[in-house]
């Protein structure tokens, strides 16, 4: 009777798990609709302005912008790590967290002095339980990014660019391909890399091409007034912090759709344990009452022979 009370209550606790997990993927199925939706939104402003500032390239501009300097050396970097502020999102934060460990050692190996901006509790507690204390560090708003929060941190990437006492900066993230799929993003953000502002696809230059009847021979094909050396002034800010609020809201529907997988594997594990052992609980039952049967008929027969 011991084991049959013992498998009863671990039918319980695997039920009641199951109706956790299975709520928390309801949560996170009923948030990463909007989620996915506001990185969505966010990623043709993100687009266009990368168009923007790669045809004010083209114009010439950027000799004398701070944000476009190319550093002889790299004597500090900032690793901005994107992740959560809670759990039971499988891989999602860890495999993140070592990548930036690991670029972090790879860095100061060659002794470079490496910052870290952590954005979500995650992130934060694994560094600081390995001795590392994040220069900026946000918690609390992982699913629900603010543009306050990607404001501060380009503010002060754009203070230390700027200064020159940040010379590069590399920003890691989980980009929601759809609702089940994430892919790990490590980008360069800062020093800008030419590549990156070449889009794929440029839309803003096919309707151009269109208005006019065809494109230009070469060089930028905008006139800037007043000069596009003020333009990219204005731009550049702008790209940097675009791009890290467009990472934050990624990051946000990349976690709602980690986690929802997670919990929906979860919930199939607890399903299959609950059958496991009510199948057990069941034939130990059934066993236990055939051997109650048995005895009950030898005792009769005993009786008889009396």
């Amino acid at each position: 009777m011991s084991n049959l009370h013992e498998i009863k209550r671990r039918i319980a606790s695997a039920t009641s798990t199951k109706q956790i997990t299975r709520t928390m993927e309801m949560v996170s199925t009923a948030k990463i609709r909007r989620a996915l939706d506001r990185a969505q939104e966010a990623a043709p402003y993100k687009d266009a302005i990368t168009l923007m500032l790669a045809n004010v390239s083209e114009a010439g501009a950027g000799g004398e912008e701070p944000l476009l300097r190319k550093p002889a050396s790299v004597r500090c970097a900032l690793l901005i790590v994107i992740a959560s502020d809670r759990g039971l999102a499988g891989g999602f934060n860890m495999s993140l967290q070592r990548a930036a460990e690991q670029m972090k050692k790879d860095l100061e190996a060659t002794g470079v002095k490496v910052l870290l901006v952590t954005c979500g509790r995650k992130p934060t507690e694994y560094f600081r339980y390995r001795g590392v204390t994040p220069t900026l560090s946000f918690a609390g708003i992982s699913s629900e990014p603010t543009m306050e929060e990607a404001d501060q941190i380009a503010s002060y990437l754009i203070d230390g660019f700027s200064k020159e006492t940040i010379d590069r900066c590399v920003i890691f993230y989980q980009h929601a391909r759809n609702r089940v799929e994430q892919d790990e993003v490590i980008e360069q953000l800062l020093p800008v890399d030419s590549s990156a502002l070449k889009l794929p696809t440029g839309p803003r230059t096919h309707e151009a091409v269109e208005a006019v009847g065809t494109a230009p021979a070469g060089g930028s094909q905008f006139e800037f007034d007043p000069s596009a050396s003020k333009v990219l002034g204005y731009l550049m800010p702008a790209y940097v912090r675009t791009v890290i609020y467009h990472a934050l809201l990624d990051s946000a529907a990349a976690e709602h759709g980690a986690r929802r997988r997670a919990m929906q594997s979860a919930t199939e594990n607890a399903t299959e344990v609950i059958t496991t052992l009510n199948r057990t609980y069941n034939r130990l039952r059934q066993s236990s009452i055939t051997t109650e049967l048995n005895e009950i008929v030898g005792g009769a027969s005993a009786l008889e022979d009396m």
